[in-house]
């Protein structure tokens, strides 16, 4: 397990975002057929709708999804980290996002300038989740502090994509 633990501390998911874990569910990703894999590129014209999303782990555990972007609004200055793109909670093990309750909606990447982050991070609920208080805004939202507030310990299973802005379409 130890090896997909690497790409995270390399790409700074691990410290920017989430400490250490061993990942014990398995989680895949994907935008139409494009699977995503820890640091691989996706425009943000393919991640528009949300991704189709499943996972492992035990049938009668429930799972909360967070998406989320540490590099808002630039990689350089990243004032507003975290700014958070979805967050899905009471996800039945073995199924997908689509079969929880969606706390925060999901809204497709959009970086203004630079090369940015886009983190999946899953956890496992110890309970179903109570009622979630909405954040004012989607900038300087916490990961680590969400699941302290929430009781969710260390994440299960995490990945994450880069993505830029594409270039306009020139108008002849």
């Amino acid at each position: 397990m130890a090896a997909s633990v690497d790409p995270l501390v390399v790409g700074r998911v691990i410290g920017d975002v989430v400490d250490m874990f061993v990942p014990s569910v398995n989680m895949s990703v994907y935008y139409g057929s494009k699977h995503v894999t820890s640091g691989c590129d996706i425009k943000p014209s393919i991640a528009v709708n949300p991704p189709k999303l499943t996972l492992t782990g035990k049938k009668e555990n429930l799972y909360t999804l967070i998406m989320t972007d540490p590099d808002a609004p630039s990689p350089s200055e990243p004032n507003m980290r975290e700014w958070i793109h979805w967050v899905v909670a009471d996800i039945p093990g073995c199924t997908n996002p689509f079969r929880g309750k969606e706390i925060i909606p999901y809204t497709g990447p959009k970086p203004p300038v630079g090369i940015h982050r886009y983190i999946f991070v899953l956890f496992e609920q110890k309970a179903p989740m109570g009622p979630v208080e909405q954040p004012e805004s989607r900038g300087n939202f916490s990961t680590r502090t969400f699941a302290k507030d929430m009781d969710l310990g260390l994440p299960v299973a995490t990945v994450y994509f880069n993505s830029q802005k594409e270039p306009a379409s020139r108008k002849r």
